[in-house]
């Protein structure tokens, strides 16, 4: 351990750095040696994906996390720089960000999370724990503890992993009967899928049925609405229903951070999320750390998109759409077709599908040509063909994907 004078020392030698650092600015530290010389390493010129040896892709894939999701608002990109040069306490940030993220839903509270899986994963955990430090440190150890989140089956899917992951046992219903038969002195939750074109189906439960057994049973409701934007209405729509917990993507419509998410909803819920979560050490959240950069930049990417005219962004989706249907039935051969829109947003998805064995092409080579080719094009398998989603491609985009399927499939008749 230091001495007295030795800490005074170390202390007068950290002051007098810091001055140093402060006098200089970046400027003079970028004109120093050696920070010159670290800068000049560290400088890109050239495009970052081309010295890695990657080929971008035309994305028709919509906003999907594997090929990037989206396209961040040109304009985060210098705030969240900004953001990383100061150091501030996360929770502050967190406060702060979450009450004006909380305003633009019309919640009590909201917070950022690493993704809407973060955002499920911290809900779950804040309806098993509250604020109880022993319950914290004890998840994904249920014992004692409520364990069980109702689901409909309708409604399973890939991301309730991020219930699960907290060591709960779903129970999965198909009726409002066996809904109300489930719940008991063990039920912690209710996850309800907001939209994957799914729960309207025959038999499904209401959201406002949930929320009145939720209510009187006095579980809550986690809502997850990562599907269920565009338009922002919709995530107001659900706080206006008083919904305890609603789970949202930052990375993907919205285009902020791709790792960010929001969770909104209860103020109680939200807080207890917060305790589970990143930084607090030892908790099952912290792994799901959230920068100061993207609490920045989601937040001021829910500030644009709050305020999009969605009607606009739909007209020019359709008028891309239709030029590709339009190009695409030149394809003799080619039965050209819109995939249905999903229930609570419009995605203009352009499907088209043939007989494979007279247009001597399956639709394996076809997908594999458009991601062989220049520029590289993703697209969706749908219903043994291929679908396009133009949901916030580019414009012009279309004009890519079309000239691409006519090369293909002329190249096709000719082999």
């Amino acid at each position: 351990m230091l001495s007295y004078d030795a800490e005074d020392k170390s202390e007068a030698m950290v002051t007098t750095r810091r001055r140093l650092l402060q006098g200089l600015g970046w400027s003079g530290l970028s004109s120093s040696w050696p920070f010159s010389k670290l800068v000049a390493a560290t400088q890109r010129t050239g495009n970052l994906y081309q010295e890695l040896g990657i080929r971008p892709v035309v994305n028709c894939k919509g906003a999907y996390t594997v090929v990037g999701a989206s396209k961040q608002w040109p304009e985060l990109h210098a705030a969240m720089a900004q953001a990383s040069q100061q150091f501030v306490y996360l929770e502050e940030l967190q406060e702060k960000i979450g009450q004006r993220l909380s305003t633009l839903i019309g919640s009590e509270a909201a917070m950022v999370t690493s993704g809407a899986a973060g955002a499920i994963a911290l809900g779950t955990c804040a309806c098993l724990t509250g604020t109880d430090p022993e319950k914290v440190l004890r998840v994904p150890d249920l014992t004692g503890m409520k364990s069980e989140v109702i689901i409909q089956r309708a409604h399973r899917n890939n991301f309730d992993h991020a219930v699960r992951n907290t060591g709960v046992k779903l129970i999965v219903v198909d009726s409002n009967d066996q809904l109300h038969n489930a719940i008991n002195g063990g039920t912690a939750m209710l996850y309800y899928l907001g939209d994957m074109g799914q729960q309207m189906q025959d038999g499904a439960v209401s959201l406002e049925e949930c929320l009145a057994a939720g209510k009187k049973a006095g579980f809550p409701v986690m809502v997850d609405a990562a599907d269920m934007i565009p338009p922002w209405d919709n995530i107001r729509k659900l706080a206006a229903q008083g919904v305890d917990l609603i789970c949202i993507s930052g990375g993907k419509h919205m285009r902020g951070p791709q790792c960010s998410g929001i969770l909104a909803g209860r103020k109680d819920l939200v807080q207890a999320a917060l305790v589970n979560s990143s930084p607090n050490e030892d908790t099952f959240g912290r792994p799901m750390k959230v920068g100061r950069e993207e609490m920045i930049g989601v937040w001021l990417a829910a500030e644009k998109y709050s305020k999009l005219d969605f009607a606009a962004l739909d007209r020019q989706y359709f008028e891309q759409t239709e030029y590709l249907v339009r190009e695409l039935k030149k394809i003799n051969g080619l039965q050209v077709s819109y995939a249905p829109y999903e229930k609570t947003r419009r995605i203009h998805r352009v499907v088209a599908q043939w007989d494979e064995q007279a247009m001597r092409l399956t639709a394996d080579q076809c997908e594999h040509q458009l991601l062989d080719g220049e520029p590289r094009i993703a697209a969706l398998r749908h219903n043994g063909g291929l679908a396009f989603a133009l949901f916030m491609g580019a414009p012009g985009d279309e004009k890519i994907v079309a000239r691409r399927m006519k090369e293909i499939f002329a190249a096709a008749r000719t082999a």
